[in-house]
C-alpha cells in the first residue's frame, strides 16, 4: 500500500517551524514553557536573558511562545545563565527532531535505517549531494516562493540529511544516477554549478558511493516518468520513493517497488559506468 507519506545578536539563532506540524509545535511549546519558568526562576527579564546569552528580546519572547526553535547554542547559553544543570541542554534533541518539516524527519528516519540508498534524478542534482549554494538556489526558484524563514529552515533540514553520507557509525551504500540534463542545469548561476560539480567528483571518490551518468545522447531512457529513490532497510525490505508536484509519496506495496527496481536496473546499465561518470562530469566541469 502507498503511503503519502547582529552586534552581540545573532540574527540566526532560532529556526521558524511550519504552523501545519502539530507534533513539532507541541514540542516547542513544552520548551519555551520550560526556558519561560528557569527565567522567571532566575528573576530575569526576557530582555535580561537575551542580553546574557546574546540574542534579543523578541528572539526570547519567539522561543518561550514556542514560535521558534531555540538553536543548540541558545539553549546552550541559558543553561549556563539560568543555571539549569543541564535541564535545557538536555533539551536539544528533542528541538532537532521539531525543527524539520515532519516529511524530512520521516524521510531522515527511513534513510538512516538503509543499508543501501538509490536514487535517479533527472531534473536537479540529488538533494544528499546538494552544495549549500546550490541548494539554497533550489529552494529560492520554487513558486510561489518561500519566505526566508521557510527557505532557512529546508535549507537546515536538508544539509542534517546529508550527515549520512559522512556519518561516523556505519553508512550505507549509495547509488546515485543522474540524467545529463541536471548536471548541466545552471541552478544559481555558473559558479554553484562548477562547486557542485566539484563536489560530486569529491563525493565519487567515496568507497560506499557510486555516481553514474545517464547522457543527453542515449536512445534509451528508462527514467522519464521523473525521479524516484529505493531504500533498502536493515531488516531485508526495500521501500520507494517518489517526489512530484505537490505530493511526496513513500511506496511500500510490492508491486509498485519491484516496478521501480526494475527500472532502476535498466537505468543504471543505460547510464555511463561510474569511472567513465566521473571522466565526463570533470569533462562538464571544464565546459562550465
Amino acid at each position: 500500500m502507498g503511503v503519502t507519506g547582529q552586534g552581540s545578536q545573532r540574527g540566526d539563532g532560532t529556526e521558524p517551524y511550519g504552523a501545519d506540524d502539530e507534533e513539532s509545535a507541541g514540542v516547542l511549546r513544552t520548551v519555551g514553557r520550560v526556558v519561560k519558568t528557569c527565567r522567571e526562576r532566575k528573576g530575569l527579564t526576557q530582555a535580561e536573558l537575551g542580553t546574557a546569552i546574546g540574542y534579543s528580546e523578541e528572539q526570547v519572547s519567539s522561543v518561550e511562545r514556542g514560535r521558534r526553535a531555540p538553536s543548540p547554542t541558545f539553549l546552550e547559553a541559558a543553561d549556563q545563565v539560568l543555571d539549569t544543570g543541564g535541564l535545557l541542554t538536555g533539551l536539544k534533541k528533542d528541538v532537532e527532531h521539531a525543527r524539520y518539516p515532519k516529511k524530512v524527519r520521516d524521510l531522515a528516519k527511513l534513510e538512516a535505517e538503509a543499508v543501501e540508498i538509490c536514487t535517479y534524478d533527472n531534473s536537479v542534482v540529488n538533494g544528499l549531494l546538494q552544495t549549500e549554494g546550490y541548494l539554497r538556489a533550489v529552494f529560492a526558484s520554487r513558486r510561489p516562493a518561500f519566505s526566508e524563514e521557510e527557505v532557512e529552515r529546508l535549507v537546515a533540514a536538508r544539509l542534517a540529511r546529508q550527515g549520512i553520507i559522512n556519518g561516523t557509525g556505519t553508512v550505507p551504500a549509495f547509488s546515485f544516477v543522474h540524467d545529463e540534463a541536471a548536471l548541466r542545469r545552471a541552478v544559481g548561476g555558473r559558479m554553484v554549478l562548477r562547486r557542485q560539480l566539484e563536489r560530486l567528483l569529491d563525493i565519487g571518490q567515496m568507497r560506499n558511493v557510486e555516481i553514474q551518468v545517464l547522457p543527453l545522447g542515449r536512445e534509451d531512457n528508462a527514467g522519464l516518468d521523473g525521479h524516484f529513490h529505493l531504500l533498502r532497510l536493515k531488516e531485508g525490505t526495500t521501500l520507494g520513493h517518489v517526489d512530484m508536484q505537490l505530493t511526496s509519496r513513500l511506496i511500500s506495496d510490492c508491486k509498485g517497488v519491484h516496478v521501480l527496481e526494475l527500472r532502476y536496473g535498466t537505468i543504471r546499465a543505460q547510464a555511463l559506468p561510474p569511472r567513465e561518470s566521473m571522466a565526463f562530469i570533470e569533462k562538464l566541469l571544464g565546459e562550465t
